[in-house]
């Protein structure tokens, strides 16, 4: 039976009583209280009209499970906002009652009493033409598992190698690109590795395995083992049992990752290939080599070691990579690579001096402008004949500002052909708004660009940019 009143006393709390019958007429009981961050755990016995039995022991236990880090949880889970699981509950919908929800969650918790829901299987199309399954906790799931996350990662961070980039503080997926920008400039061949299915094929066995070794915190490794056998509900309803993977979608599932990866790759390359650098970010990595015969034992070795933890490499995803430029002009059949929305390619660079020349360098990859043409093309703008410029600007300069921040890092100009095309679409837009301009392209784009050089910071990309409509320059 569980105690949901709140106790007088200010953080002492009733928070499980469980009663089991034994032999005779006596009963065991599990009292848990709650004093500050700490758990008691009174165990005994009563003769079957609640009095006490000699000899009812105390046990302490230290506990990460506070009120002060439900409530933390919760403001991340709002912060990064997602979609609703499977009982269609949206973050506002779960603010109307919050602070029931969270004491709810506190309780339950701190008990060992949370069961996770099972998550919303939503199947995303790739490129190609196969499908990735992710699975969208519930909201209040997603405060759960933040909770633990904030249990967690201070004990396994300091442990992670530095040139592991996933999901960690302080660092990004800018910050490995970098780093490896620099790193090609120094190393010939790259080993761009790619590992098959890695969050569907993570072995539970092995990742409690490794999770032990930085807490013994009973509830930590409860929960984190009820998530991975948590099952995936489809959209027909059907419930699906998992004994392997963890979802994509899930809040803890990065962190499991790379406490996976960390001894799986990153602690092992550290031990048999010291000299050589390399950047990971969650399952995607790349390895530097000086020469092709050492990224090919590179290659074979890193393969025979995943395969130690259930694991294998992308045999068409993963290649050896000659990094080409002026004093690299060697001819190989793979010369570029792909890494975190990115290619890396030899391109024409500039020095300060004014001088060209070919240079190892990152951009964003056609697959990256694909997708945003599309996106924008879902926009319809050039339909959106009820709103005004202001409007539009409103509506989509926080997205067209987030891909310049993280595609324009690098060899901006790349992007240039990309927002070229949306201002042709502004340039529609001015047609159907005004009939003055209709089937006058040439007078449309004359006056969005007089727009443009009037209020140059009104959309992100003519200010980040600089590409304003030619006409009207």
């Amino acid at each position: 039976m569980r105690v949901p009143t709140q106790s007088a006393v200010a953080e002492q709390s009733v928070v499980a009583v469980k009663s089991v019958k034994t032999d005779g007429a006596k009963r065991l009981h599990c009292l848990a209280l709650t004093i500050g961050q700490q758990f008691v755990f009174f165990e005994g016995g009563t003769d079957g009209q609640g009095r006490t039995e000699k000899g009812m022991s105390m046990k302490r236990k230290q506990c990460c499970i506070s009120k002060q880090g439900v409530l933390e949880a919760y403001k991340q889970v709002k912060r990064n906002k997602g979609a609703a699981g499977v009982d269609s509950q949206t973050i506002d919908e779960f603010e109307e009652n919050l602070e029931d929800n969270l004491y709810k969650i506190w309780n339950r918790m701190s008990s060992g009493a949370y069961f996770p829901p099972p998550v919303r299987a939503v199947v995303i199309p790739k490129d190609n033409g196969k499908e990735r399954l992710l699975g969208i906790p519930t909201v209040e799931d997603r405060v759960a598992q933040t909770v633990i996350k904030i249990c967690l990662e201070p004990l396994v961070e300091p442990h992670f190698h530095p040139d592991s980039y996933g999901y960690r503080p302080n660092k990004s997926a800018i910050d490995a690109i970098g780093t490896a920008r620099k790193k090609c400039w120094d190393y010939d061949w790259v080993v761009d590795l790619d590992i098959k299915g890695f969050f569907d094929n993570l072995d539970h066995s092995l990742v409690m395995q490794l999770v032990k070794k930085y807490t013994d915190d009973r509830l930590v490794l409860l929960y984190i083992e009820r998530w991975l056998k948590a099952q995936a509900q489809l959209a027909d309803g059907t419930l699906v049992t998992r004994n392997k993977g963890t979802p994509q979608g899930g809040v803890i599932s990065p962190l499991l990752a790379n406490i996976f990866l960390h001894t799986a790759f990153d602690s092992w390359m550290g031990d048999k290939f010291s000299t050589l650098p390399f950047e990971r970010y969650a399952d995607d990595g790349i390895v530097h080599c000086k020469t092709e015969k050492q990224a090919k034992f590179v290659r074979s070795c890193i393969e025979k070691q995943l395969k130690k933890w259930k694991l294998e490499l992308h045999p068409e995803k993963t290649k050896i990579v000659y990094c080409k430029d002026d004093d690299r002009a060697g001819k190989y059949p793979n010369e570029k690579f792909d890494f975190l929305g990115y290619t890396f390619r030899a391109r024409c660079s500039k020095n300060k001096w004014g001088k060209y020349f070919i240079n190892f360098s990152p951009a964003v990859s056609d697959k990256a402008k694909k997708s945003i043409t599309q996106a924008m093309r879902r926009w319809k703008v050039h339909l959106r004949s009820d709103k005004n410029l202001e409007d539009i600007a409103h509506m989509f300069n926080p997205i067209i500002r987030g891909w310049i921040n993280y595609y324009g890092k690098f060899y901006k100009s790349a992007l240039y052909p990309v927002f070229r095309h949306f201002n042709c679409t502004l340039s529609r837009w001015v047609e159907r708004k005004y009939k003055r301009f209709r089937n006058h392209s040439r007078r449309a784009k004359y006056w969005l660009g007089l727009i443009a050089r009037r209020e140059p910071s009104l959309f992100a990309h003519w200010s980040l940019l600089g590409i304003i409509p030619s006409v009207g320059q």
